[in-house]
């Protein structure tokens, strides 16, 4: 106990009683994050040297587009991650101290190292503790174990070293009493307690980029390197055949401009945001947008049990009664001694359930939430039989005594542990009478009692003894009983989760739970739902407590279910997985999951039951707090990144189109077939807008049927590579085409605008041809995407107004088309569907 002054000391030596706040990055620096990107750089590049040129128009063209890819990127970064803050608002505002004798109530900021705390039921825990004493005291400490069930303290000393959850004879902050009272001597605050251990773990995981992200880091790279040689070859053909500098190089930049799919980033930022939009209607909430397409890459999903794989509310199972096992929907009440032990947990029993609000031990409350079902009013049977007299349960004991009058008589109902009430068992009750307990009846009791143990099963007794009128009852009363029955009961799986871990599975996703519960309930839980298959699979986290990390990577393939893990135990199973080579998704509701969510590739929290610290922490939020909703996001995920792909294969494939022109023509010394301002024209208006409209394909779940894609297969595969150089080639030859018939007739401008236009419409008919791997132009998929007909339409207006009003034809350095050449133009643009899609159909380039 500390005076005053001695708190005034200590605060001043160790500080207020808060977690320390991360140090954030200032809108401006965020703001310029995104402009590191390779491609965006050299875009910078050609802006300022196409500026300093005199072609201004290309300059400010460049310059909106990358900035107002800027801005979006700079919109999502700042709803990161307020993990620490979230950490600061689970300390509890006021704490009962006891200083110079006196009982106080003081801010929790204030609570220092070596107060004596005053905890009762409902109190927060504001800082960690050793107990001074202990009177049936209960501490719900699920927000940092897992555990579901609140844990009975005692003053027996436990080790240092013990789990969390196993250590009864210390108190945490974060966590909260439900039963009981007690008080503890303060020994860590602020950053020193198993919370503030927490914020640290938070600081040192490090934020994991999606597949997606590197692959278009990568690809970006490698395109940009390709794009500058490949203009300094251009270059210094035209140079060669006598252009001047000036032109060759502002051509050079024109095509660098035309070859980089400045639209991208925006592009897959848009298709990202609508992804976003689709999942929160179905139970998800992103968090962090690359999110959407890399839970399309999910390989293994680490999720916690409690309130996740489970309903994080316990539920009474199984009766056991007159020597027979009574699942719960066979509970039949006009049997006399079922009617009998409900009516029993009714009342040795301290809970309520008023509107919905359950007050009390989970055990208690799963208790009368049977009676309720079951369409016994609590309250009433409370009235009827009220209590005179009690023993409130404490740990010493594990037994729980009230007295009332009952039939007639008055009876002392005792409920505790199996094997402490069976040693002061004398008498059992069967059908309408009792007689003498025996060995007989003890081994049944047993055996059933080990059944339900192994099955995860939490079990109460319940006893009874005939008492006097209205007299008090005592601890030497709680012998000489009468057995009635056993109640046992658990927190259940969640009634989806089995079909969501089938799913997964057929998806090539392997699901592992990580909990700090016991390893018996987790087992069990896990054989329910499909994760466990043997029990081999099933180990405590401190069997790898002192495994090295290449020990560790071993290990994990061979196990599903982690019990009685620590935080630091779930970072290195995620880091271990994901050293492995897999995408690794981590659920979880808990502050104690809070650093795996940060450290796993998907952060996925619950939004019901989570903690803001979970929440704040992770990618995405199921507002149902439904595992299953997982799948759907993983399918969403697949679709989205499908779609994406869809994108750029359109953006490359036209883009290439136009560079093999502009090589051809090169090549065999003729001249320039596109203005700078038609590459331009081609990038930014008709190129945006099918490929944002591909973005939005409607999902499809024949992606559930494929495997989870490798972490480093990037979007330049050899397919893909081969998809986009067959298909550029084949718009090239049209738009070739085109030219040489302009130039055939003698005319470079009508060649340059012919060529332009066949360029243009080509990329937009092909818009069709990206929608899928497979040929569509026969099946319904052809016309399931309203926004592609749309873009299709808007830019088929957009180029023929270009080429045939001839007010634009200076802005644009175009002639007019008549009849017979938009003939011409329409007809080659068209060819390249059936040419395309007969290609599909031959080669089948339907593989990744």
């Amino acid at each position: 106990m500390l005076t005053n002054q001695q708190a005034k000391i200590n605060q001043e030596k160790y500080g207020p009683n808060e977690l320390v706040e991360e140090k954030r990055k200032s809108l401006f620096g965020i703001f310029l994050e995104q402009f590191k990107d390779f491609l965006v750089i050299i875009l910078i590049i050609a802006a300022i040297v196409a500026g300093a040129l005199g072609d201004v128009e290309s300059t400010i063209v460049i310059l909106i587009v990358i900035t107002i890819n800027a801005i979006l990127g700079t919109v999502q970064t700042i709803k990161a991650q307020q993990s620490l803050d979230s950490l600061k608002k689970l300390s509890a505002p006021e704490a009962k101290v006891i200083r110079d004798g006196v009982t106080m109530l003081i801010p929790a900021r204030e609570v220092t190292i070596g107060d004596e705390v005053l905890v009762e039921a409902g109190d927060s825990i504001v800082a960690d503790g050793k107990l001074l004493s202990v009177a049936g005291l209960k501490v719900d400490e699920s927000a940092l174990t897992g555990e579901s069930v609140p844990v009975e303290k005692s003053m027996d000393p436990v080790s240092e070293s013990a789990a969390l959850g196993d250590r009864t004879d210390s108190v945490f902050s974060g966590s909260f009493a439900t039963y009981g009272r007690g008080t503890y001597e303060v020994i860590g605050i602020a950053m020193e307690t198993e919370v503030g251990k927490i914020a640290t773990l938070l600081k040192t995981a490090q934020n994991k980029l999606t597949p997606l992200q590197i692959s278009l880091n990568d690809f970006g790279k490698k395109l940009g390197i390709g794009i500058l040689i490949l203009c300094s070859i251009i270059f210094g053909l035209n140079v060669l055949q006598g252009g001047k500098i000036l032109d060759a190089f502002l051509f050079a930049v024109a095509l660098a401009v035309a070859a980089i799919p400045e639209a991208l980033s925006s592009i897959v930022t848009i298709v990202l945001s609508f992804g976003t939009q689709r999942m929160a209607e179905e139970g998800a909430i992103i968090r962090k947008l690359q999110a959407v397409e890399g839970l399309g890459s999910v390989s293994i999903i680490c999720s916690d049990k409690t309130g996740t794989l489970t309903q994080n509310k316990m539920t009474v199972e199984h009766y056991y009664i007159d020597g027979k096992d009574i699942p719960v929907d066979k509970i039949d009440l006009k049997v006399p001694n079922e009617k009998l032990l409900l009516h029993f947990s009714m009342l040795n029993n301290d809970s309520t359930n008023k509107d919905g609000k359950e007050i009390g031990d989970p055990t208690e409350t799963a208790l009368i939430n049977l009676a309720t079902n079951l369409g016994i009013s609590v309250d009433n049977v409370r009235d009827d039989y009220k209590r005179f007299a009690e023993i409130p349960f404490d740990s010493d004991r594990k037994l729980m005594s009230t007295a009332h009058p009952y039939g007639g008589r008055y009876i002392m109902i005792v409920k505790g542990a199996v094997d402490v009430l069976l040693d002061r068992i004398t008498r059992i009750r069967i059908g309408d009478s009792d007689r003498e307990f025996n060995e007989d009846d003890k081994a049944k009791i047993i055996s059933q009692n080990l059944e339900y143990s192994r099955n995860g099963l939490r079990v109460l007794a319940f006893a009874y003894k005939h008492v006097g009128e209205e007299a008090d009852i005592a601890f030497e009363d709680e012998n000489e009983l009468t057995f009635v029955g056993l109640i046992a009961m658990m927190d259940p799986p969640r009634e989806e989760s089995r079909a969501a871990v089938m799913e997964c599975k057929m998806a090539g996703i392997r699901p592992i739970m990580i909990t700090g519960d016991h390893k018996i309930t987790a087992a069990a839980i896990a054989k329910r739902i499909g994760i466990l298959e043997d029990e081999s699979e099933a180990v405590e986290g401190s069997v790898i407590e002192d495994m090295t990390d290449d020990e560790l990577k071993e290990f994990v393939p061979k196990i599903s279910v982690y019990a009685r893990v620590s935080p630091e135990h779930k970072i290195r199973i995620v880091r271990a997985w994901q050293e492995l080579g897999n995408v690794v998704s981590m659920t979880g509701d808990g502050v104690n999951d809070a650093p795996a969510l940060k450290q796993a590739d998907i952060g996925v929290a619950m939004g019901i039951t989570g903690t803001e610290v979970s929440k704040d922490a992770s990618s995405m939020v199921l507002t149902d707090d439904n595992f299953a909703t997982i799948v759907k996001a993983v399918e969403n995920g697949r679709n989205v990144y499908q779609n994406i792909k869809f994108a750029i294969q359109f953006l490359l494939s036209g883009n290439f189109a136009g560079i093999l022109v502009i090589l051809y023509a090169s090549l065999l010394s003729l001249p320039v077939p596109f203005a700078p301002v038609h590459l331009l024209f081609i990038n930014l208006l008709t190129d945006s807008l099918p490929a944002i409209a591909l973005g939005l394909e409607p999902p499809t779940s024949e992606v559930m049927k494929d495997k989870p894609r490798p972490r480093n297969e990037g979007i330049l595969t050899r397919i893909f590579l081969t998809r986009i150089g067959t298909e550029g080639f084949v718009i090239a030859c049209m738009t070739a085409i085109a030219y040489m018939i302009g130039l055939g007739e003698g005319d470079h401008t009508l060649a340059m605008t012919m060529a332009f236009a066949v360029l243009c419409t080509s990329r937009l008919v092909h818009g069709f041809n990206c929608k899928s791997n497979r040929p569509v132009i026969f099946t319904r998929k052809f016309f399931n995407n309203k926004f592609l007909i749309g873009a299709f339409l808007l830019g088929l207006v957009l180029i023929t107004s270009v080429v045939t009003v001839p007010a634009l034809q200076g802005v644009f350095k175009v002639e007019s088309l008549d009849l017979a050449h938009l003939g011409i133009v329409y007809g080659l643009a068209l060819a390249n569907l059936p040419v395309i899609q007969g290609m599909k159909a031959i080669f089948k380039f339907n593989k990744k």
